[in-house]
């Protein structure tokens, strides 16, 4: 009996280094490691400030600690990294980007420019769902128009900032534009958020389409001494309490294909702060980062820093932002082709 009791620990004792292998190699693979944050706009915004925020917090979560760096790679409205992502970014572990919510759709409309797939990225999550913001299109305090009914009778059109091709300040206002009477222009290829505000401050432009966690990032005190006034919103389902005056946009589009078309539209606010890794990443390394994201997700003092920043956060995990894409996906092709039109230049 004893020679047998001998074995049987023998035997435990060899497998026990196998049996906890892999929590150790996630450990260790971080351990003195360096991770990469990518923002594929410019410092400053809204995307910056949150993936500078992640990059405070991210390794209290992560095992072994790695360092972690923020790089700001601006390029085509963010579609250089986004194509980088799906194709060439490294796919060891080390890379994660914060990516602009509006991208996924132009692959889903065959946009040329879209090389990549968002069906086979590897979603850690978004930190907001939008459940308490809203894309408002703002103007200047010194703007003739207070709401809709006042620009539609302006003898010239409100001048908007815009970035570039996929960014959902020039998505809207061309919806805007075609479905609910907005009276406006878009001047494109603001480098971001940061380069619209300075365009309106100096009287270039009126106003922009913008999220109201960017404004309390980019300008706060104008919003809270109430010096930007919104016009519309969109990104809602319903009517912001603060601003009751101010319509959604889902209350003035008229027709069933108007509204098919919105809702499509619209999903990106759903998953409006996503955090992405490449394709092909290890699985116990893609789960050490999932679980790492929504930890500090959740995490209060994380939360509190973001809100300090003008950022609220109702964060959803990586399998609720793919189901989100799944169903813009499944979007019929008419609707999607319309939508692709409106995205067209004019």
């Amino acid at each position: 009996m004893l020679t047998r009791r001998h074995a049987l620990a023998t035997l435990a004792g060899a497998l026990a280094p196998a049996i906890a292998t892999p929590s150790m190699a996630q450990t260790n693979f971080y351990a003195g490691r360096t991770l990469n944050i990518i923002v594929g706009s410019s410092t400053g915004g809204y995307y910056d400030t949150a993936g500078r925020t992640i990059a405070r917090h991210l390794a209290r979560f992560i095992p072994g600690k790695p360092s972690i760096v923020v790089q700001n790679q601006p390029g085509a409205g963010g579609l250089a990294i986004a194509n980088k992502l799906g194709n060439t970014l490294e796919r060891d572990g080390l890379s994660i980007v914060v990516m602009s919510r509006a991208l996924p759709q132009l692959a889903f409309l065959n946009d040329p420019n879209a090389n990549f797939d968002p069906l086979k990225l590897n979603w850690l999550g978004s930190l907001s769902s939008y459940r308490d913001d809203a894309y408002l299109m703002v103007v200047n305090d010194a703007f003739p128009a207070r709401n809709m009914a006042e620009l539609a009778k302006l003898p010239k059109p409100a001048i908007l900032g815009g970035t570039r091709g996929g960014s959902t300040n020039i998505t809207f206002a061309l919806i805007g534009k075609d479905m609910v009477g907005m009276n406006v222009d878009v001047v494109r290829g603001f480098p971001g958020a940061n380069e619209i505000w300075l365009a309106m401050e100096r009287g270039e432009v009126d106003g922009q389409i913008v999220d109201i966690s960017a404004i309390q990032v980019g300008r706060p005190q104008l919003w809270a001494e109430k010096k930007l006034k919104p016009l519309i919103a969109f990104g809602r389902t319903t009517r912001l309490p603060d601003y009751p005056d101010v319509p959604i946009a889902r209350e003035l589009v008229k027709g069933a294909e108007d509204f098919a078309l919105l809702d499509f539209a619209e999903l990106p606010f759903f998953m409006a702060l996503p955090v992405v890794a490449p394709p092909g990443v290890p699985e116990d390394r893609l789960g050490v980062l999932r679980k790492a994201f929504m930890d500090m997700a959740m995490d209060e003092t994380f939360r509190a820093e973001m809100l300090k920043a003008g950022i609220m956060t109702s964060p959803i995990d990586g399998a609720a932002v793919h189901a989100l894409l799944e169903k813009a996906a499944k979007t019929p092709e008419p609707i999607r082709q319309r939508f692709a039109r409106l995205l067209a230049d004019k």
